[in-house]
């Protein structure tokens, strides 16, 4: 910048104008230094005081540990000798000639090797225990994810005519996330476990769930729960594990058995239909019996006699007639075309149709059984007549491998001739007899669900698996497919109930899983997971559902040994938070207004301490209290109100804020407890209590009603507010809990504030009061007054000083400044 003439001459004047303001009216002497030099001073002085205020420092600890019995050399020897070990390496050797120095060494080496082993010991413990907790919280997680992806909910679907099921209407009343066909299920469950409850006879879960399907009136789901009931109709040997049930050879011949009933008296269904569709060309009659009713079906399926051998009955190739009686199960029609017939059908083989008929598991002796497969190698696997052929693979189970196509060329043809194959008396799967596991194998690992093309014709793979005893497979197969969740859900149920159900040994398990222990092909369905993924769908709208569903888990355990229902009903509350209608609640005189549990638990208590135990470890501090008081854990609920009430009594109040919530549900605790009573120990009861009279000291301090704060503060006797009570209020702060130790940094703050407050006022104004007599000044004078208020700051400084405790950086200056303003 370019400054002229006068620019110079201006800014000479100026200079001029300060030195002559400098030099009068001041006796200093002037100093003449450059900066160099003034830093030179500076840093000289400042060493010289930081040496000065270091050494001062030394003297005065020196003197204190001196008064009290302490020598201070060879207490710094000793800690510079243990800060040589601070990383608990070994000592150094010494001298082979200083053996008690070696001694000495040896025993320290020891004991840091000690120290570090526990150490690493300690450390690895932690870290285990902490990716067990991580592993086990991202099980749980986990499932709750795939269980709200799989059981998302659909849209309701209310049928017009199923408004009403079993008697009783719907009232959805817009919320409800279960459609018509599952609160129809829901209100079976409910009247099942009404039942249980009471003690009662066990009412039959199949059948009660079968009139759910007649009312839906859906064909197919008639004819699932149709099958359930036929399958399930096995005697099952109590005291035996579900596994030794299963494979038994008793319990494999009676599915066996009831799945053969099925499909014979489904067939019976189907010739009936078929012969009442076509009366004219059936040609029926009057008279009653499975021989007319098949005679008819052949008038009106007309076959093709080219191929077919030895005869006719009644204008119907005879080995046609037999094969369809034995496919209706009825053997006396059997015998009827025996009877009937030329007497060209061999001369062996009306005697073993005689033998089969009359043997309760519908087989031949094993000579007859010789007989007729030797018959069968040499002249009747090549025969013609597909019936002929099939006729004697049913009698004389001979030729397993054979399907006999032109004959079963349906679904259910092929399962009654597969099952009519099964040899009854062994289960080995290495025998060349066949047997159900060989079946299961060929259709679940062979097939498959591509080679019936399941997801199109869902009834179909489940009639196939389930029909051959694959119950878990079948179930987890329907579970898949959402309208159709809700009815696996429910044959699950009812075949648990019955003891039917394989299930896995973890809870933690797939859905459908093998153990090592099985043998091909059975598998385990995890009924825990399956009832968990449809319950997400509506607990959180239907949660008294929800909990009619998870009492069917009362007999299982979770990985940490505790009990699932109980596990479940804890996750249930937290999600919905209906605490009041679960759990039930307490009411203003202390007694509990019973919830949804107590109707499905005697020990409610347990339920109760085992959901605020849970609630608690989430950090759900002011639920948990609720729920340990509605457990009657009076002395956990002072616990957490103190450690509640410890972080935010000294906040200022508003409207909705956690203090508010805290302070309020305190306040409730307080007065029911007053009234009736409580059980909690002494320490956590003066805590809650001293605390409860902070959060009002802080409530008028915050307010700015500082004369009441102040008696308040007098009333509880926590600070010393004359030096004469200091010594007495230190002793007595070591009785105090840790809560009420972390407040005393604000309690200090605000009362020295208050004393602050008060001095600056009485200082700007004129004593008053009558006879001048103000918080036990001795006289009415202003200056005496205003002693006393510094006299009550002093205390309280000395009282901070004194404290066992330490307190944050700032609280001791900002109270020390406090005292400054005051002098």
């Amino acid at each position: 910048m370019d400054l002229g003439t006068d620019g110079f001459g201006d800014l000479l004047h100026q200079a001029e104008q300060l030195t002559a303001e400098m030099d009068s009216g001041t006796d200093l002497p002037r100093v003449e230094r450059n900066l160099q030099q003034i830093l030179e001073t500076g840093q000289r002085l400042w060493t010289r005081t930081a040496q000065i205020s270091q050494d001062a420092t030394d003297v005065k600890a020196s003197i204190l540990l001196g008064s009290k019995g302490f020598d201070v050399p060879r207490i710094s020897q000793k800690l510079e000798g243990l800060s040589a070990a601070k990383t608990f390496e070994p000592l150094e050797p010494i001298l082979d000639t200083d053996v008690q120095g070696f001694l000495r060494n040896e025993r320290e080496n020891t004991v840091l090797a000690v120290i570090e082993q526990t150490r690493n010991r300690t450390f690895e413990e932690a870290e285990k225990r902490h990716w067990e907790c991580a592993e086990n919280e991202w099980e749980r997680e986990k499932q709750k994810i795939l269980n709200a992806l799989i059981g998302a909910g659909q849209e309701l679907d209310l049928q017009p005519e199923s408004e009403s099921i079993l008697g009783e209407s719907i009232s959805m009343h817009g919320r409800s996330a279960l459609d018509n066909v599952e609160m129809a299920y829901a209100r079976q469950v409910f009247a099942y476990n009404d039942q249980i409850i009471k003690g009662g006879l066990r009412p039959n879960l199949v059948e009660m769930f079968s009139e759910v399907a007649q009312i839906i009136d859906d064909k197919n789901i008639i004819e699932l729960w149709e099958m359930v009931r036929f399958m399930v109709d096995v005697p099952v040997a109590s005291g035996t594990s579900i596994q030794n049930t299963r494979t038994s050879r008793k319990t494999q011949q009676g599915f066996v058995r009831q799945a053969r009933k099925y499909l014979e008296q489904n067939y019976v269904k189907y010739i009936t239909t078929t012969i009442y569709g076509n009366l004219q060309q059936a040609q029926l009659g009057g008279i009653p019996g499975t021989y007319h009713l098949v005679r008819s079906f052949l008038n009106v399926k007309q076959m093709n006699l080219r191929g077919l051998e030895d005869g006719t009955v009644e204008g119907h190739p005879v080995w046609a007639m037999l094969y369809y009686c034995l496919r209706c199960g009825d053997l006396k029609a059997a015998q009827q075309v025996v009877d009937k017939a030329p007497h060209n059908l061999g001369e062996h083989f009306p005697n073993f149709l005689q033998e089969y008929s009359s043997y309760e598991g519908h087989r031949l002796s094993p000579s007859n059984e010789t007989m007729i497969r030797l018959q069968y190698r040499r002249a009747i696997k090549n025969s013609s007549d597909p019936y002929k052929r099939a006729v004697y693979c049913v009698i004389g189970q001979c030729d397993f491998s054979e399907d006999h196509t032109e004959v079963a060329d349906k679904i259910d043809d092929y399962l009654w001739v597969k099952l009519c194959h099964i040899h009854p008396e062994t289960n080995d799967m290495g025998s060349e007899t066949f047997t159900l596991q060989r079946l299961q194998s060929i259709l679940y690992e062979d097939y498959g669900e591509s080679h019936f093309n399941a997801y199109h014709q869902p009834h179909l793979y489940f009639q196939v698996l389930w029909l051959t005893a694959q119950f878990e497979a079948a179930l987890e197969f329907l579970s898949r497919i959402e309208k159709l969740r809700s009815h696996a859900v429910h044959v699950a149920l009812a075949l648990h109930e019955l003891h039917i159900l394989h299930t896995p040994h973890t809870i933690q398990a797939q859905m459908l899983s093998k153990d090592s222990s099985d043998p091909d092909p059975l598998r385990r369905l995890n009924i825990a997971r399956l009832i968990m993924m449809y319950t997400r769908k509506f607990e959180a709208t239907d949660p008294r559902e929800a909990l009619q569903y998870f009492y069917f888990l009362r007999g299982l355990r979770t990985s940490q040994g505790e009990n699932l229902f109980m596990s479940c009903i804890s996750e249930l509350v937290q999600e919905t938070r209906e605490f009041d209608m679960l759990l039930g609640r307490l009411e203003a005189d202390g007694t509990r207004r019973p919830g949804v549990i107590d109707k499905f638990h005697g020990d409610t208590q347990k339920i109760i301490e085992l959901v605020a135990k849970d609630t608690e470890v989430k950090g759900l501090l002011e639920d948990s209290i609720k729920l340990y008081d509605l457990a009657g854990k009076h002395d956990k609920v002072l616990e957490l109100l103190n450690k509640l009430l410890g972080q935010v009594v000294s906040q200022p109040s508003s409207a909705q804020s956690s203090r508010d919530r805290v302070k309020n549900l305190a306040v409730s605790v307080a007065q029911r407890y007053r009234a009736t009573g409580h059980d909690g120990n002494q320490s956590n009861s003066v805590t809650f209590y001293l605390l409860l009279d902070l959060v009002t000291f802080f409530d008028l301090y915050n307010s700015g009603n500082y004369d009441q704060a102040i008696e308040v503060m007098q009333e509880l006797k926590l600070l010393p507010l004359t030096t004469d009570l200091v010594e007495g209020k230190v002793n007595d702060f070591k009785h105090y809990t840790v809560e009420v130790r972390k407040c005393l940094p604000d309690i200090l703050l605000a009362t020295m504030n208050i004393v602050l407050n008060k001095y600056k006022n009485a200082k700007n104004t004129s004593l008053q009061s009558p006879g001048g007599r103000l918080f036990g000044a001795a006289d009415g004078g202003k200056e005496t007054y205003l002693n006393y208020l510094r006299s009550q700051a002093r205390a309280l400084i000395m009282f901070t000083g004194m404290l066992p405790y330490r307190m944050p950086g700032d609280t001791n200056a900002r109270l020390v400044q406090i005292e400054v303003l005051m002098n």
